[in-house]
This record gives structure tokens, C-alpha cells and sequence, in this order.
């Protein structure tokens, strides 16, 4: 198999074997990159010294390190010291930080190679990452649909081989929707798990840093090389050594649930997803349907949305225009948000925690579809029906995530199978609080019995 094929934590065995060096990882994605960007365009500014960087770490990097040697894709919106990082928007086309973000002061710590930045929405807002700047991110397993935002940018060089992790950030579902989308694992760890900083709102607990790998096994890899507390950021968990990936034992208790939000569903996708869930069953696992209605979380999601963006995008509040088309008529309709609704929401998200957390109580795990529908054409914003159904607002069709973000769990996206037209369906794997190991188990027991190849690209 290509290199630019393998998983990361194969990767990773080769690179301390010293079966293969930094340089000839760093090399073969940088023919990856040449080969299928162009088509793609995931890929928008390249680490010029990555060849220099990858030949340094093999002359005194320990290649024991966690993460040694492998290429990894930052996402536009993420700071890294001297490479331009545009936020996907014409305000910052020139923008080169001086100093990196925590996360990527961590990824270089552990021994990874900052391969470039991946593409994303206008300040990470939109469910199709396509901006002014750079243009359109295109899916890997068909280039006339979208790849999904906003960390479209990371999923779509994650799916062509071009880094073997991408870094992103999910506040409604930037993370898992383009994890769905384009078929690899994305998880959304709890809040301050890995630190959001630098930002605007250091206090947000809607929006929180991860990342994404081909498998189960690789995005464990990246959080345990990025998790814990910093002192530059005031949202945190506790630092507790612990595995990411733990061992589903027969006998574990699931609850399957093909629509938590009430705005109908694909067929195939649905039924993709309910395979994957009860073929569980072959492997020990007790699976059971379950009802569960969290459609009130909708708006509970938009007004909490719309505090955090106004929080983070404060200072540029009546720039509506300068934004981007999302973000720009998001903070109009911020702006007229009441107090009382801020509130409202608040409780609300308080009822749902304690709600899950008694369902926890009987479930281990929580298995639900990611997104209701198919990536949609590459040319259009975002869709305006779900199976038959016309939505409301922007924010209704990717409720299946954006809901889930509310609660503060764990979530992940992992591919679980294909639609009628050969694209990726995604299933959300909800945990208990701290529960990513689990999460992430259960995901990796997911792939292993429904995989779902590579793209045709």
C-alpha cells in the first residue's frame, strides 16, 4: 500500500522502526499534494520548510515521540508562527502569526511536521467550506459535491492522502460533518479537553478544538498528544492519564436512535447507519432503538451560536459586510438576541445534561446518524430540505450535530458505510462525560466491521 494511504498509527510503528524517515513521509505527501490539490483544493498554503523541518527531526528528534515524523494539516482558522494563516477571509490574506496556537505547540512537541493549512469557511463559519480567498473545497469521492465545513479543508486532504491528522475546531458540527462527508473519523472532545487558544472568547464552551484521522486508532493518537490544561486557557479538564481508546467488551449496552431532532432523514442513510449499528450485535453488543427527542435543542443551539459568535467576533460587530455572507447575517441576527432568550438557552442546556447523563445510566453509548443527507452539490451554500421536508432556518439541517454540541459529550463521526451514490454515511458515536476512549472504541469496532475503501480519487 502507498505510504500516503496508511493510517497513522502504522505510520507511526514504521517511523520509530526507522522502516521509513520523516523526509520520505514528508516527500511522498508532498507528491500526494502535487498530484490531486489542484483538483481538490484543500490544501492552501504550504509549510515551505517542511523538507527542512522533517531532515531536522531526524538529526535530533527522539523518535519515540508521539507523533514523530508524521504530516499533519492545520486548519486555516488555527494560528501557526510563520505560516500564513488567513482565517479564509480577504481581512487576513496576508496574516503570518508570530507565535503558534497551543494545539500546534503541542503537535510539533510530540514530533509532528506541520505539512500546511487546509481550507476553511470565512472564520470557520458554514457548513461548505468555500471562501473568497481560496474557493472551493471539493469531496475526494466526488468532486462536484462538497466536502462540508467547516474543518472541510482537514477532512478532504485527510480522505487524498495528503497528511496523515488534520487539526480542526467544531462548534455545530465543524468537525463531524465533514468527518461524514468525506469518510474518515472526526471527534468533538469535551470542552477545554484540548485547549481553544488563542481566541477572541476564551471562555466558550460551544466551540472547542480536535481533530481527525482515518481511523479510531489515529485520532486517539492526536489527542493524547494535544489534550490537557494550559495556562492560556481558563477552560480545561482535568489532567488524567488515561487511554483514548479503549476495548469494546461483549455485553456493552448501546442505543441506536435514527433521528434526534426530528427533521427526517435520507433514506439510505438511515439505513446505512441502522446496519452498521446492529451488525454490533454480531461482535457481543446489546443494541437496542430507542425514541429519543432532542428537537427542542434546536433552539437552544441557535441562541447559544449566536452569544459565541457575538463573543468571539465582538470587536468586528457591525462589519457585517466584510465577514463573509455566513458569519455577516449570523451577528445581524445576533445583535437583536435578548437576554432573556441567552437565558433561556443556559437552562435549557443545563436540563439537557442532566437528562443524558441519567440516560447514561442505562446506555453506554448513544449511535446516531450524522447528517440526514448526501454531501450536496459544491455550488450551493447549504441544502434547504431534508428527505422531502423543508427546513426552517440554515441551522436546521445540520441539527443532528449541532444539537449533540449543546450537551458537551464526546461525539464522534465515524464512516460506517456507503449511500446509493458511493459517498460516505457517517455515525455519531455519543459518550458519557470524559467518555472519549469510549467513543472512540466503539468507533473503531464500527470501521472494522463496516469498512468503506478508499475514495476513487
Amino acid at each position: 500500500m502507498d505510504l500516503t494511504h496508511r493510517c497513522a498509527t502504522e505510520l507511526r510503528t514504521l517511523l520509530k522502526e526507522r522502516a521509513v524517515s520523516p523526509t520520505e513521509l514528508a516527500e511522498a505527501c508532498l507528491r500526494r499534494v502535487e498530484t490531486i490539490n489542484g483538483a481538490v483544493n484543500a490544501i492552501v498554503t504550504l509549510n515551505e520548510r517542511l523538507l527542512d523541518d522533517a531532515r531536522a527531526l531526524e538529526e535530533v528528534g527522539d523518535p519515540t515521540a508521539p507523533l514523530y515524523g508524521l504530516p499533519v494539516g492545520i486548519k486555516d482558522t488555527t494560528q501557526t508562527a510563520g505560516i500564513r494563516t488567513t482565517f479564509g477571509s480577504p481581512l487576513h490574506r496576508n496574516l503570518v502569526p508570530s507565535a503558534d496556537a497551543v494545539v500546534v505547540a503541542r503537535l510539533r512537541a510530540a514530533g509532528a511536521l506541520i505539512l500546511g493549512k487546509t481550507n476553511t469557511p470565512p472564520f470557520a463559519i458554514g457548513g461548505n467550506t468555500v471562501n473568497e480567498v481560496f474557493g472551493a473545497t471539493r469531496n475526494p469521492w466526488n468532486l462536484s459535491r462538497t466536502c462540508g465545513g467547516s474543518t472541510g479543508g482537514g477532512a478532504a486532504a485527510l480522505a487524498a492522502g495528503m497528511v496523515t491528522l488534520a487539526d480542526g475546531s467544531d462548534l455545530g458540527g465543524s468537525l463531524r460533518m465533514p468527518a461524514s462527508f468525506c469518510g474518515v473519523v472526526g471527534l468533538r472532545p469535551s470542552p477545554g479537553l484540548v485547549p481553544l487558544a488563542p481566541t477572541p472568547h476564551l471562555w466558550d464552551r460551544l466551540s472547542v478544538a480536535g481533530g481527525m484521522g482515518r481511523t479510531a486508532g489515529d485520532v486517539a493518537l492526536f489527542l493524547e498528544a494535544t489534550c490537557g490544561p494550559s495556562p492560556e486557557s481558563p477552560v480545561c479538564q482535568p489532567s488524567v492519564a488515561r487511554t483514548f481508546l479503549e476495548t469494546m467488551r461483549p455485553g456493552t449496552r448501546l442505543a441506536y436512535c435514527s433521528d434526534i431532532v426530528d427533521i427526517g432523514i435520507q433514506p439510505d442513510i438511515e439505513q446505512a447507519c441502522r446496519q452498521a449499528a446492529f451488525e454490533l450485535r454480531q461482535v457481543g453488543c446489546q443494541v437496542d432503538e430507542v425514541g429519543l427527542d432532542l428537537s427542542d435543542g434546536r433552539t437552544a443551539f441557535a441562541t447559544l451560536r449566536a452569544y459565541s459568535l457575538l463573543a468571539t467576533h465582538h470587536g468586528h460587530r457591525y462589519r457585517h459586510d466584510e465577514l463573509g455572507t455566513n458569519l455577516g447575517s449570523n451577528l445581524k441576527s445576533a445583535l437583536k438576541t435578548s437576554a432573556q432568550e441567552f437565558a433561556a438557552a443556559e437552562a435549557y442546556r443545563s436540563t439537557l445534561w442532566r437528562r443524558l447523563k441519567v440516560f447514561f445510566n442505562n446506555y453506554q453509548a448513544l449511535l446516531t446518524p450524522c447528517m440526514a443527507i448526501s454531501p450536496f452539490p459544491v455550488e450551493q451554500d447549504h441544502p434547504v430540505e431534508v428527505a422531502g421536508r423543508q427546513m426552517t432556518s440554515y441551522h436546521d439541517w445540520f441539527a443532528p450535530t449541532s444539537v449533540l454540541s449543546v450537551t458537551g459529550l464526546p461525539v464522534a463521526s465515524v464512516p460506517c458505510g456507503l449511500d446509493t451514490l458511493g459517498l460516505p454515511v457517517g455515525m455519531q458515536i455519543v459518550g458519557p462525560p470524559l467518555g472519549e476512549g469510549r467513543v472512540l472504541g466503539i468507533a473503531n469496532t464500527i470501521q472494522q466491521a463496516s469498512p468503506i475503501g478508499l475514495p476513487p480519487l
